[in-house]
């Protein structure tokens, strides 16, 4: 069977992406759910592929909400439609809309296709992911209030950022001083 690997760019950082694999026959809801777990969305949702050219232009779209294909209609249905019957280019592009409220985008790009599947692999696969993705409900991660406390303890003064490092490891420091105040006071290291 063959698998087409797409390339799915968020549209606000294309640093940020993922590699996934479809087997040629697999539908675009199959894509769509990939997309979804691949950046960590919760898929409750609708969205849309969109047929696109090499400027990223808006074509037929193929909608999640669509259920049967019907001639002549607005758009075709991702659970009926397989992905490799819209591929007609080596670098075919897709742009994926999620929560059409949100307009969450992605700009998805064949960028391979293999003529055999690999062995034990469960399709559609996710073989990459590049950057932080972005979170779906307010801030991922960190609580904000977290990341300043972290800062403000480790912020250095005005005078410790003027001379540029501290005093570690030179010769004639507090802390040698004081183990050679220790060896004394013991008598020596015997």
């Amino acid at each position: 069977m063959t698998v087409l690997r797409f390339r799915v760019y968020w549209e606000d950082d294309d640093q940020t992406y993922r590699d996934i694999e479809l087997l040629g026959n697999q539908t675009f809801l199959d894509f769509h759910k990939a997309i979804v777990l691949a950046y960590e969305f919760d898929g409750k949702h609708p969205a849309s592929f969109y047929e696109s050219n090499d400027k990223w232009a808006y074509g037929r779209e193929i909608n999640s909400e669509v259920l049967v294909n019907k001639k002549d209609a607005p758009a075709l249905s991702m659970l009926k439609t397989p992905v490799s019957a819209l591929v007609t280019n080596p670098d075919q592009k897709f742009i994926y809309v999620y929560d059409p409220t949100k307009k969450w985008t992605f700009m998805a790009e064949l960028i391979g296709v293999n003529k055999e599947e690999t062995h034990r692999r469960v399709y559609p696969f996710i073989l990459r992911k590049e950057g932080i993705a972005p979170a779906q409900y307010g801030i991922k991660g960190v609580n904000p209030d977290k990341i300043m406390e972290i800062e403000e303890k480790y912020d250095l003064g005005a005078d410790e950022m003027a001379e540029g490092f501290g005093d570690e490891g030179e010769e004639g420091t507090e802390s040698e001083s004081s183990e050679e105040n220790i060896a004394e006071d013991t008598g020596g290291f015997d």
